[in-house]
């Protein structure tokens, strides 16, 4: 008789699914943050996650990461049951996000941070054996800079950087060991138009084999990068569809954009 890990692999192989979640719930006390929530995001897709404040959406993320443990339900990883795996473990599955606030080494440089992400991630963490230029490591990171267009800023201090770099780093911090998943969490928060316009082409050249999920209250960027809108009311799933599906819905629009439709 087949293994469940087999069953779930082959089931994997006719959806496509990197991330699915099965009637997810969690609770704080009496209040229901996310409730029987379900949706799966396919290998290679981006995700858009919106909905008002209070919506649950911050901690659908934490349930996803591991940060927080799900009060019922599963929670799938390109087929494997993740849902008692603890955050370390999840990392190395490949499941990367980034924080509203930012989690950064202000006092090191732009590089410093990076390799630190890199090695993190890397078999030979626990080294002491510091590496030369040409070690995979160094390598890997002056990819990321380049990939994350912060390459003249490389060796300049964190705390010199402007909000937007900043911003671009944590994405790079994040790509850090060739993750399945990436969860941005409002990566657009406080940036200036030219700096949106610079996160929108960095999150549209991302590997078309990695799968994201953004959390975004500016529709006009999370619209722009996504191939599906997850709506989220209360905890619950509202609705699902394309950009312009959403874009368009007048239930949405009453819920998440205040907007009623009547003079």
């Amino acid at each position: 008789m087949a293994s469940v890990t087999t069953l779930a692999q082959r089931e994997l192989l006719s959806t496509g699914d990197a991330l699915r979640l099965e009637g997810v719930s969690r609770s704080f006390g009496a209040l229901k943050a996310v409730e029987d929530f379900s949706f799966s995001v396919a290998a290679g897709e981006r995700r858009a996650v919106i909905g008002a404040n209070g919506a649950g959406k911050t901690t659908l993320f934490n349930i996803i990461t591991g940060d927080y443990a799900a009060s019922s339900g599963r929670v799938r990883f390109f087929g494997d049951d993740i849902t008692n795996l603890p955050p370390h473990e999840r990392i190395r599955a490949g499941i990367r996000r980034t924080y509203q606030s930012s989690l950064l080494f202000r006092d090191l440089t732009v590089r410093d941070n990076l390799y630190l992400a890199v090695r993190g991630v890397s078999r030979g963490r626990f080294s002491l054996i510091r590496s030369n230029q040409n070690h995979v490591s160094r390598r890997a990171t002056d990819d990321i800079l380049e990939r994350v267009r912060l390459t003249a800023v490389g060796d300049e201090l964190v705390a010199s950087l402007s909000h937007g770099q900043q911003r671009q780093l944590e994405i790079g911090m994040a790509l850090a060991g060739a993750p399945r998943l990436i969860l941005f969490d409002e990566p657009a928060a406080g940036l200036s138009p030219a700096e949106r316009r610079e996160l929108v082409a960095l999150l549209a050249a991302l590997p078309s084999h990695m799968s994201f999920i953004l959390i975004e209250h500016d529709l006009e960027i999370a619209l722009r990068v996504v191939d599906r809108v997850t709506v989220m009311h209360n905890g619950r799933m509202l609705k699902e569809g394309t950009p312009a599906e959403i874009e368009n819905d007048p239930e949405v629009q009453e819920i998440y954009m205040g907007q009623s439709g009547h003079a």
